[in-house]
């Protein structure tokens, strides 16, 4: 209920100005034994834009995921991605090609953003159906988003301002 209306401020907010580079990445979850996986748009200040759980990791379902992403976010000026190659017959069917970026470390900040889900996937035993996950991880990202403030990035007294404005927003919501 207010991880939506907290995905829509965010939205609003990221379409106002230009977003100049994505990281995609994807990462195996588990599901009742099967195999299926979780692809994830980061932008370049490590907040995740988008999650999309799919059973296969083909050109289809990149297809499908930067179709979705760009629809909402809008065209990236550059887009940093792994060597996975549905990635690559996906931005050719869009006409994206000439946005990707492949380098040995330059896709670690998507890479990084699978950590919290897989604190938070361990704590909750898994997973049963691809639908829940794939409630969880929107409502996961927009929480996440949120509160997440790099603590490295501020002095001690911005860090507990923002981080008690964040918590003054989130009761405003809760309340309203």
């Amino acid at each position: 209920m207010f991880a939506s209306e907290i995905r829509a401020r965010r939205v609003e907010r990221l379409r106002s100005g230009p977003q100049w580079r994505w990281h995609l990445d994807e990462v195996f979850v588990k599901i009742n034994g099967e195999r299926h996986y979780l692809w994830r748009a980061v932008d370049h200040e490590g907040e995740i834009l988008e999650s999309f759980v799919t059973k296969t990791r083909d050109k289809k379902a990149a297809l499908k995921f930067l179709k979705k992403t760009m629809r909402r976010y809008g065209r990236p000026v550059t887009i940093v991605r792994d060597l996975l190659r549905s990635y690559g017959a996906a931005l050719k069917a869009i006409g994206a090609v000439s946005l990707q970026e492949t380098a040995r470390w330059l896709n670690n900040r998507a890479e990084n953003s699978h950590l919290p889900f897989r604190r938070r996937e361990r704590a909750m035993q898994r997973f049963r159906r691809m639908r829940s996950l794939q409630k969880f991880v929107a409502v996961h990202a927009s929480i996440f988003n949120h509160f997440n403030s790099e603590r490295s990035f501020y002095s001690r007294a911005n860090f507990k301002k923002n981080r008690a404005a964040a918590l003054a927003e989130w009761r405003g919501l809760c309340a309203g």
